[in-house]
């Protein structure tokens, strides 16, 4: 099944099903790794991510079940981070060197990939618990299955439409705030912020795509380039955060000032892009976009 519901299908079906392939697509990485352990754990993180977009969808009708399984999956997630984390921390400076303004920066970056890819190693080889956690989250997966047993939904529309509705006031209203707070001198957390609820806003354009199908594949689309954009700039944070945390790594000075330069001018570029971008994505009035979104349920279910 997609990742979507339909308006006319049963909810609580629907909503089970999405969330048990999510969950058994996750297993799957884990236990087959048909592309190493560092790509499987990046798959199934996004399929953890687009399964916590979905029971924040329906946060309000079953808050209990959101909770707790929000809280399965982020620690579930968080067990099998850091090398994960280790491996995209090369993606930002392979980034940032394919964007180098200069022959010099270029080669000063390709050295700074060169020793994120050595770290990247010896942390594989020092997380000796890594096989561990790799075989025993998937039984953590299948407990989250086994919850999806005890959550069900008012089988009205109506009452659907309403849930759906809120869900989306509350997402785009936390979305624009963020934007709001992303102006200016913005910390990299405002950013961030901007990141998950604009996320969540994609996802919830992939669920409900069947309502309105052309409008909101174009939104789904200028969404996702923004959380791509966003994810840059996040990326670029994190990598600041290990040259402070390991300034050992670096050991040329002028490839480190080169590191630092080019990450403060990719910063600035990419906040720019950033802001245009979600200033279009988040035009809509929040209350008035989740009206539409309701009204447009209802008429899709008849």
């Amino acid at each position: 099944m997609a990742y979507r519901i339909r308006p006319d299908a049963d909810f609580t079906q629907a909503f089970r099903s999405i969330a048990t392939e999510q969950l058994e697509g996750a297993i799957t990485f884990l236990e087959e790794r048909p592309d190493g352990a560092h790509e499987a754990i990046h798959s199934f993180r996004k399929n953890l991510k687009r399964l916590r977009s979905l029971y924040r969808l329906v946060a309000r009708e079953v808050p209990d079940f959101q909770e707790q399984e929000n809280a399965r999956l982020r620690d579930a997630a968080r067990a099998l981070s850091a090398i994960r984390d280790a491996a995209a921390l090369i993606g930002t400076a392979q980034y940032l060197q394919h964007s180098a303004r200069g022959k010099e920066e270029g080669e000063a970056l390709g050295r700074i990939v060169i020793i994120l890819e050595g770290r990247r190693d010896w942390m594989a080889k020092a997380e000796s618990g890594l096989q561990q956690r790799l075989m025993e989250t998937p039984g953590v997966l299948k407990e989250a299955i086994a919850a999806l047993d005890g959550v069900s939904f008012d089988g009205s529309h109506r009452k659907n439409a309403r849930m759906l509705a809120k869900s989306w006031r509350r997402t785009a209203r936390k979305a624009k705030a963020a934007l709001a707070r992303c102006h200016g001198d913005a910390l990299a957390g405002d950013f961030h912020d901007l990141r998950k609820r604009t996320y969540d806003y994609r996802l919830y354009h992939a669920l409900l795509r069947d309502i309105w199908p052309g409008a909101m594949k174009a939104k789904r689309d200028v969404a996702k380039e923004l959380v791509e954009d966003l994810g840059h700039i996040h990326d670029l944070a994190v990598l600041c955060e290990l040259v402070e945390a390991e300034p050992q790594l670096f050991t040329r000075n002028d490839d480190l000032a080169h590191l630092l330069d080019a990450i403060i001018f990719r910063q600035q570029e990419d906040r720019r892009q950033a802001l245009l971008k979600a200033e279009t994505v988040f035009a809509d009035d929040p209350d008035e976009e989740s009206e539409r979104i309701a009204l447009l349920w209802l008429t899709a279910a008849n």
